[in-house]
């Protein structure tokens, strides 16, 4: 369920933001559906570490330890799977950001958030997958950023919305360009 709401919201923000940067707007689009693509396998994983740990007569054939190990294994790789979904994730909510911050009907500050949250998922996934003893120092202080930019560009959407004037201006703006 997830993962179809955020590929809804992929499609609405494009709509949204693609008269300030159509190819922008698409290379979003294309980062976040590579993310839920990468998320979706990742969590493959995680449903994958409950089958060591069931009764099935053909587990009797593994010591204990052996059927840990095994659920651990597949804990571990949602673990690295999700990092990586993750450094896609960020790339977008940069490439978001700039667009949110050149509309002129979006906060420039959510759009100052939303890269500063990029970058933040960036290099907390990096740190995750090449140094873990870094990325349990930086986690979770590293993703606060991302939470405030997150939270204050759902809440901006849900009770302010997009200034409709502005968007109406830009999107007359683009008409007139392409004709």
């Amino acid at each position: 369920m997830l993962l179809t709401c955020a590929t809804a919201l992929a499609l609405i923000l494009y709509i949204l933001l693609r008269r300030v940067s159509h190819d922008l707007a698409l290379a979003a689009v294309f980062f976040n559906l590579v993310c839920i693509a990468i998320e979706g396998v990742a969590a493959v994983s995680l449903a994958a570490a409950l089958f060591p740990l069931a009764s099935a007569p053909y587990l009797n054939a593994l010591a204990p330890e052996q059927i840990n190990a095994m659920a651990m294994l597949s804990v571990r790789s949602h673990t690295a799977g999700f990092g990586i979904a993750l450094i896609f994730f960020g790339v977008e909510c940069v490439i978001l950001g700039y667009l949110i911050y050149r509309s002129g009907y979006m906060p420039r500050s959510i759009g100052v958030l939303m890269e500063i949250a990029g970058v933040c998922y960036v290099i907390n996934s990096f740190a995750l997958l090449l140094s873990p003893p870094l990325s349990s120092r930086l986690f979770p202080a590293i993703l606060i950023p991302s939470l405030i930019a997150e939270l204050s560009l759902a809440l901006w959407l849900l009770v302010k919305g997009v200034n409709a004037e502005r968007w109406d201006q830009h999107v007359h703006s683009a008409e007139l360009a392409s004709a």
